[in-house]
């Protein structure tokens, strides 16, 4: 059993000393499109990250969304929605062009949703949500593309009869960005 034991730590412990050909810490930055059921906004982020090795890297993402959308039969606004994940990356290649695939989990803070016509309101909460992500990186830049799954906020207001309803607001939503990181490249 020892023998065994020694022999998987030194496998995992090879692993990580093989020499890799990318610097392992990487700071990347972009902005995009915000695509919530029935609206659209933009979106910003920062997200510094470790290469384990050069196909696996971990980092932690900080982004905000401002957004527009629909409750009800009428328009409505919220005025952003702020996150921190903890996610992953597996790189599929080792060229200048780099696909990956990943996920990431974290805390969503939601900012308080309204509507002007039927008097609806939500305040800020905080909710826990995942997203399963595509991109690649070309050179130095980015383009990447997230699903953002977090549950559904209720919503109280009126219906178009003026009578008391709640509302359920759907707060997932698509990421799409562009952007670009320092460090991180080849060495």
């Amino acid at each position: 059993m020892k023998k065994v034991l020694l022999v998987a730590v030194m496998a995992i412990a090879f692993n990580f000393a093989k020499a890799q050909d990318y610097k392992p810490f990487q700071l990347y930055s972009g902005v995009g499109y915000a695509i919530p059921q029935g609206g659209g906004g933009f979106l910003f982020d920062i997200e510094p990250a470790y290469r384990i090795n050069d196909q696996i890297s971990v980092g932690f993402r900080w982004e905000l969304a401002a957004m527009a959308r629909v409750v009800g039969d009428t328009e409505a606004s919220i005025s952003g929605t702020s996150s921190y994940s903890l996610n992953g990356k597996y790189y599929l290649g080792s060229s200048s062009f780099r696909p990956y695939v990943g996920a990431g989990v974290g805390a969503f803070g939601l900012a308080s949703i309204s509507t002007g016509v039927n008097g609806a309101g939500a305040g800020a909460e905080t909710k826990i949500g995942f997203y399963p992500r595509i991109g690649f990186d070309w050179g130095h830049f980015n383009i990447n593309i997230d699903y953002n799954f977090i549950p559904s906020s209720e919503v109280d207001g009126f219906d178009t009869n003026g009578d008391p309803a709640t509302f359920d607001v759907a707060n997932s939503y698509l990421g799409i960005r562009v952007g670009a990181f320092l460090f991180g490249g080849k060495k």
